[in-house]
């Protein structure tokens, strides 16, 4: 139990380092895209900074529901506060939506009356660093997905991630239309990316009401589960498996099926053997393993599944 407890601690603390270097690398980047779209009048860079802006608020709420989702369970909520990170996402997917409207908004404007770009060689400068600092708080962010599953830092990550495809869509509108005179690529490249922040809505959105609807966990994982289960030799098998994420916490409940005329100290000798297997493939995760005689299970007629 306490390997368990330090785990959560470590994780708690990745996911709070991540969601202040989100802050930090935003409020960076809101800076200096500002300073260049103010000189350059480029819409695709507007909409790059209009993408910044909307990740420091995201970037906030993350940071907030971060916090909260780490508290551990308390008498009032007994499975944990790791809901908050789905509802992060959610105001999450509704801001970008925003920022996504107003930036293909004003693409339109731009495509109807096209307008040149200034300063190109700043602006050109401005979006290679925004690269730079978003590849490198995309890096760390993915470590801490690896360690943690959290979906609040995974769906900042993601959007992020497309900040690197975005960012390159700015720097050919800036090429095309500072130095070839292209300027319609620019709007087209604003529409873009646009319709871009829309399909990462989908993508976060997605994630969160998952898990606000409890959705079972990845199939592979709930086939290394049966595979833990059914490994114990003493076990006859197992029926109505159940699991589900929330935050930092996951939630696997099942029916071992055994002997029928075993003692119930030994029935709880390989509850107990099976639980402790799968503690150590799903550290994060609470089990509630209940036991059945595998004759009353033939009784009943049981039938052993895989939740879709």
């Amino acid at each position: 139990m306490t390997d368990i407890s330090e785990l959560r601690k470590n994780n708690s603390w990745l996911m709070v380092r991540a969601a202040v270097a989100s802050l930090l690398v935003s409020f960076t980047l809101i800076l200096i895209k500002g300073w260049a779209w103010y000189i350059s009048g480029s819409v695709a860079l507007l909409g790059s900074l209009m993408d910044s802006v909307m990740d420091m608020l995201a970037s906030a709420m993350n940071f907030m529901a971060v916090r909260y989702a780490i508290v551990p369970a308390d008498n009032e909520h007994r499975f944990g506060h790791g809901k908050a990170e789905a509802i992060a996402g959610l105001i999450q997917a509704m801001v970008i939506t925003l920022s996504a409207i107003m930036v293909m908004v004003e693409a339109v404007k731009h495509l109807i009356t096209p307008e040149p770009i200034q300063q190109t060689d700043i602006g050109i400068i401005v979006i290679v660093l925004s690269i730079a600092l978003t590849m490198g708080l995309v890096g760390y962010q993915k470590y801490v997905v690896r360690k943690t599953s959290s979906v609040a830092i995974s769906a900042d990550s993601l959007h992020y991630a497309g900040d690197l495809l975005l960012n390159l869509a700015v720097l050919a509108a800036l090429v095309l239309g500072g130095y070839l005179g292209l300027e319609i690529f620019d709007p087209i490249f604003g529409l873009g990316i646009g319709i871009y922040l829309l399909y990462n809505v989908y993508l976060i959105a997605k994630g969160s009401i998952d898990m606000l609807m409890d959705r079972e966990m990845e199939e592979s994982e709930r086939e290394k589960i049966i595979e833990i289960v059914r490994g114990h030799p003493e076990v006859r098998g197992l029926h109505d498996m159940k699991t589900r994420r929330s935050g930092l916490d996951s939630f696997i409940q099942l029916h071992l099926e055994l002997e029928s005329d075993i003692s119930l100290h030994k029935a709880h000798r390989i509850s107990h053997e099976v639980e402790h297997e799968l503690q150590k493939a799903f550290p994060d995760a609470e089990l509630i393993i209940h036991m059945d005689p595998e004759d009353v299970v033939a009784k009943e007629n049981v039938q052993f599944e895989i939740p879709e």
